[in-house]
């Protein structure tokens, strides 16, 4: 299917992901120019959604092509990287429950100049929340510790955001905010004690 990609897309709606639904949750589209277009991914997270998936996606990583709001007016748990999310995908984020990823180890790994705009996104009321996106390609960290440094000295995140993103807003990004994520009573209890002055 590599040269065949509307065969590769009625391969997705009519057989894999009808088929997939009692082993996955989520269903995750990469929306950028150069690998689906947002329509293409409209097209497929329809679809999921028709299924019962919950729906994420990879948005305006690359360039702010309008792959978050699409995804915030299908619903969806999360818009990962937003590296360039446009004013109106933030003012989208801010005014849903779709919680926006940001991945600073990627601009970071890559060298980039653009970063995401959490600043702005927080000032807006958007809920973040932080993650590694380890892969070969364009992150290859799992330490979260690293990528809760990065978020504060790049992304000027203070570290009372840093961790509310590394921990409830995660949560909420995987939809377990129910079950983890916070200490409250009820909820899976994983702790780590720090010895801070605050």
């Amino acid at each position: 299917y590599r040269e065949d990609k509307e065969g590769y897309l009625k391969l997705l709606e009519e057989s894999l992901l009808p088929e997939l639904k009692d082993l996955a949750t989520f269903v995750d589209v990469f929306c950028e120019d150069h690998v689906y277009s947002v329509e293409e991914s409209r097209r497929i997270l329809t679809r999921a959604k028709e299924l019962g998936y919950k729906l994420k996606i990879h948005a305006d990583e690359i360039e702010p092509i309008g792959g978050t709001e699409m995804a915030c007016e299908l619903g969806a748990v999360s818009a990962d990287h937003l590296g360039r999310v446009s004013d109106e995908g933030i003012a989208k984020l801010a005014s849903t429950g779709t919680i926006g990823v940001v991945l600073p180890g990627t601009t970071f790994y890559l060298n980039l100049k653009h970063k995401a705009p959490a600043r702005r996104m927080i000032e807006a009321g958007c809920a973040l929340a932080l993650a590694t996106d380890l892969n070969p390609g364009s992150c290859l960290t799992e330490s979260m510790p690293a990528i809760l440094t990065i978020a504060a000295v790049d992304l000027r995140m203070t570290p009372a955001e840093v961790l509310t993103a590394a921990t409830i807003n995660a949560a909420h990004a995987i939809a377990r905010g129910d079950r983890v994520g916070s200490l409250e009573a009820g909820k899976q209890a994983d702790i780590v004690l720090w010895s801070a002055p605050t």
